[in-house]
């Protein structure tokens, strides 16, 4: 079970990591938990720690973030270097959240190491989860860029798509970034408008994930279809069908929330 938390402990003594070489993300395949690694193996290790972010509590014990440094060898018989993508929906919900978690905030420390308004160096704030510019007083809160995320259904076929930039062949449900003064609302329709030439209507709201790639809040609807033939973008959309539930192409993991809309729809046609 993980608690989160924001005031790290006095010590870091007798805690778990989760070790991020740059963007990589570092497990141990001896380990029932490979994700997790306890602070007496990184010192074992004897790993340079650049920087390390308080997480929370995984089943009670302090865990932190850390970044290790560019140049530090991993044995290569006991350590795998690699992405989130490889462990999504391959460890428990709670610990994909943890370990994005940690992703989200050593990047966002990592990118804001200098101030955007006066360029001096930003600390890290004791007293809550900020970077602070002294000589300017600017402060800078982890970033979080809402997104919608929506399946559409037409009776007992529903709308997937394929993007150009999927790691593997998928269709999946349609998203997009919230813009500055935009509803989440307002941005699926012109999302889905944009992307595939359709109108949509009984807009419901289902549920929200954290999803770290890199520092996204996606947030789940389904809507009707309403009207339209599809038109596809093709900087966005390679193809998109509308497929019955019975017969689906390959489609994303449960532990995504773009898998959860898909399998509570048919779900609530049985």
């Amino acid at each position: 079970m993980f608690k989160l938390a924001s005031i790290p402990p006095d010590t870091h003594e007798g805690s778990l990591h989760i070790v991020f070489q740059g963007d990589s993300l570092i497990t141990d395949m001896r380990s029932a938990t490979p994700c997790l690694i306890p602070d007496e193996m990184v010192k074992v290790q004897g790993w340079d720690v650049e920087r390390r972010q308080f997480l929370g509590y995984w089943h009670d014990q302090a865990c932190f973030g850390v970044e290790i440094a560019s140049g530090e060898r991993l044995d290569a018989m006991a350590f795998q270097k690699g992405n989130l993508y490889q462990v999504l929906g391959r460890v428990e919900d709670q610990l994909f959240s943890l370990v994005g978690r940690a992703a989200q905030l050593l990047g966002w420390e990592r990118d804001h190491r200098y101030c955007g308004r006066c360029g001096e160096p930003m600390v890290l704030d004791p007293l809550e989860r900020a970077m602070t510019c002294r000589p300017c007083s600017m402060i800078l809160y982890p970033r979080i860029a809402p997104c919608i995320i929506v399946l559409i259904t037409r009776g007992e076929e529903m709308l997937l798509a394929s993007s150009p930039n999927f790691r593997v062949p998928m269709y999946s449900t349609l998203a997009g970034f919230i813009e500055a003064g935009e509803t989440a609302e307002q941005t699926l329709v012109r999302e889905v408008r944009e992307e595939v030439n359709l109108e949509v209507s009984n807009i419901r709201y289902f549920r929200s994930q954290a999803w770290p790639f890199p520092n996204q809040l996606m947030l789940g609807y389904f809507a009707d279809y309403a009207g339209g033939d599809i038109i596809c973008d093709p900087t966005e959309i390679a193809d998109a069908q509308w497929f019955h539930h019975t017969d689906l192409p390959n489609i994303p993991p449960r532990a995504s929330i773009s898998g959860q809309l898909i399998h509570h729809h048919i779900e609530s046609l049985s």
